[in-house]
């Protein structure tokens, strides 16, 4: 799994700009910090199309493991067992925080479903 950590980091920022209202706090008088259109994601993928990326990714995983554990009990020289305990484990952590998103935004679409109108 190929993390982008600019790509997270700059997310993160992102998400604490908002969180303050699209400053970063003052230090001396300094404002170019200051988030003047008031955009959050310069992206231009929609959530849709980003959860669909991420899905895939997480299902690339998988057969990334599955192939890897096939060749290993296959007795394929070139894979070894650190590589194979590596893989399993990456797509182990997607998965649960695949589930674990999924399990937040049904909660998020049960309340947002009970609330009166």
């Amino acid at each position: 799994m190929d993390i982008k950590t600019n790509s997270l980091f700059a997310q993160m920022q992102s998400m604490s700009l908002q969180a303050t209202g699209n400053k970063l706090p003052a230090v001396g008088g300094d404002m170019s910090g200051v988030n003047p259109v008031g955009k959050i994601n310069g992206s231009s993928d929609s959530f849709g199309n980003l959860l669909t990326d991420a899905l895939k990714t997480v299902n690339e995983l998988q057969q990334d493991t599955g192939a890897k554990k096939m060749a290993f009990e296959m007795g394929d020289r070139n894979v070894t067992l650190a590589e194979v305990m590596v893989a399993s484990s990456k797509s182990g952590i997607a998965l649960d925080a695949t589930v674990q998103v999924r399990n937040k935004l049904v909660e998020a679409y049960k309340e947002i479903m009970s609330m009166p109108v």
